[in-house]
């Protein structure tokens, strides 16, 4: 059957008729050939005083073209050894040469790409539902995936180029073979069921696809990325659900963490009437204090669930030192983290005028946390190697390498207070962490990470905080699927709820040893409509209520795998 399905594939292919055509042409000619070269020697032989049957003839023109040659039949003029001798050579050319050169260009090689080509899927199933379509596979749909198969939910992703489609077939992705101008294509993905479209590509090839997809259903989301400020009108015109400027956010968060900046807590989602939000500890007042010194509680009624540091999530306890790479979460009510932001605002004290904070690359990242520390009053100085972005934007610019010490020496890397390293090249990105850190050891130092796997090699190299753009987008959009989960894009820290598991139903929260086995933490309990933020280790879990826990990424998986989804 599977054989069966491949002829009919090769058949079907635009190139197999052509290729028919050149073969028969070819056999034709041979087969005109070795009829001449019959009849020739039937005349010859006859020359010579002796006769034989076609057979005979076709037999001895096929054993010397062949060059089998059995030396059964042969002639005795120097005319028929003249003609034994064209006949030999012709068939070494036409029979040894050309023949299987035809052969395997003009049907076997195209039999084997219609072999592979088949085992692409180019359809889904009539009752696929509920499934996300991916355009693309970039940094930020490789890490949505891996989180999409932890979640259970089915994906397809979508890719024109059947070369590369097999390619990512045989890496175990599941991609289908399809135009993405073609609607055809996306009623084969059966579009009309799917939860979710996700377009990733360049701002015209997602315009495009919009549109298409468009003139079929106006009732499936889509998610969109825009690669210019400029593009979102343009990208929100066809229709898509959410148009998201990755690059863009992901440099005012960077901004966001620099010394001497008031940027206050960001809000990260909410879980009913409880929120959460994440505070960078620089330039605060709890800079070498403990929890406890803070009496952060007591003042504003918000509790610290966890704290970041350089990589690592802690347990808030009491006696936990806060640094100026420490990120507290807090949780507590909206009314709770506005009387911290007041008070906040009121002690916070802008460092204008100060030592400026190096940003090394010009991109779009660079410029977006530019723009932050510009609305702070904060002075900053762009390194950038390209002398026409250098010369497009002109101010804070400085052209030079970032590797190169004279040139950090210009910009200021002996008195700045902060650097910020955005290149689109991890590498560069882990080499430039590594140099800032030996060449000022207290200075502090903020990275971009492409890929999620380069995070802890940037920590390793010196930087005091990473922000992964794969994870930044992935987390983007898996909180559309997913509203009732939190993720900290920038370290991969989740905030997610769970029913209380049978297996611990009746057990106190010391006894249950959530954070023992799985790593994630308890920050609060929901019992109908009452919740109880950072409860009490002797307060129960009860079965019908509800859990929400903040742990990393690996941490959550572990939870799922040992309590069910």
């Amino acid at each position: 059957m599977k054989s069966f399905s491949v002829f009919v594939y090769f058949l079907q292919n635009k190139s197999t008729k052509r290729n028919f055509i050149v073969l028969s042409k070819f056999f034709a000619f041979l087969g005109a050939m070795v009829c001449l070269y019959a009849a020739l020697f039937h005349a010859l032989m006859l020359f010579e005083g002796h006769e034989y049957s076609w057979i005979t003839g076709f037999y001895w023109v096929l054993t010397v073209m062949s060059t089998l040659g059995f030396g059964d039949i042969i002639f005795h003029t120097d005319l028929g050894l003249f003609f034994t001798l064209v006949v030999l050579l012709s068939g070494v050319i036409f029979m040894l040469i050309l023949l299987p050169f035809t052969f395997v260009q003009f049907f076997y090689q195209p039999w084997l790409e219609a072999q592979q080509k088949a085992q692409t899927p180019r359809n889904l199933p009539k009752a696929t539902e509920g499934h996300i379509i991916l355009t693309s596979l970039d940094p930020i749909t490789a890490t949505l995936i891996k989180k999409l198969k932890k979640y259970g939910y089915h994906y397809v992703l979508l890719e024109p180029d059947l070369n590369m489609a097999q390619e990512l077939h045989e890496q175990g992705y599941n991609v289908v073979v399809g135009e993405y101008d073609d609607p055809e294509t996306y009623n084969r993905l059966q579009l009309r069921q799917a939860r979710l479209v996700v377009t990733t590509n360049d701002d015209l090839t997602n315009t495009s696809i919009a549109f298409t997809i468009r003139e079929l259903t106006d009732r499936v989301p889509i998610v969109t990325a825009a690669d210019n400020e400029h593009s979102i009108d343009i990208l929100e015109f066809p229709g898509n659900t959410r148009v998201i400027e990755f690059t863009r956010m992901l440099g005012h968060r960077l901004a966001g963490r620099t010394h001497g900046t008031c940027m206050g807590p960001t809000l990260l989602g909410s879980f009913d009437s409880l929120v959460f939000a994440e505070l960078p500890a620089v330039e605060t007042s709890f800079i070498d204090k403990t929890l406890t010194q803070t009496r952060l509680r007591e003042v504003t009624g918000l509790t610290v669930v966890g704290l970041w540091k350089r990589g690592q999530i802690l347990p808030p306890m009491p006696q936990a030192i806060i640094t100026p790479s420490t990120v507290l979460i807090l949780a507590g009510t909206e009314a709770q983290l506005e009387r911290y932001e007041k008070l906040f605002n009121k002690s916070c004290q802008l460092h204008t005028g100060e030592p400026p904070v190096l940003i090394l690359g010009g991109g779009r990242v660079g410029h977006a946390a530019a723009e932050t520390l510009q609305e702070q009053r904060i002075p900053y100085t762009i390194v950038e190697k390209s002398s026409a972005i250098v010369k497009r934007h002109g101010d804070n610019h400085l052209q030079g390498d970032a590797a190169d010490i004279k040139t950090l020496r210009r910009a200021g890397i002996e008195e700045a207070r902060t650097v910020l390293i955005t290149t689109h090249h991890d590498a560069m990105n882990i080499y430039l962490a590594f140099y800032c850190r030996q060449l000022r050891p207290n200075i502090q130092v903020i990275s971009r990470a492409i890929a999620d796997r380069t995070v802890p090699k940037l920590y390793r190299a010196g930087a005091d905080l990473v922000m992964s753009s794969a994870s930044l987008g992935a987390n983007a959009i898996l909180s559309i699927l997913r509203p009732d989960e939190l993720s900290m894009f920038t370290e991969g820290l989740n905030i997610f709820r769970s029913p209380v598991p049978s297996s611990l139903a009746g057990k106190s929260l010391i006894k249950s040893k959530i954070r023992e086995l799985s790593g994630c933490t308890i920050i609060a309990i929901k019992s109908g409509q009452e919740q109880e933020v950072s409860p009490d280790p002797a307060s129960k879990l009860l079965k019908g209520d509800e859990i929400i826990l903040i742990g990393t990424t690996e941490n959550e998986a572990k939870f799922l795998q040992l309590y069910g989804k």
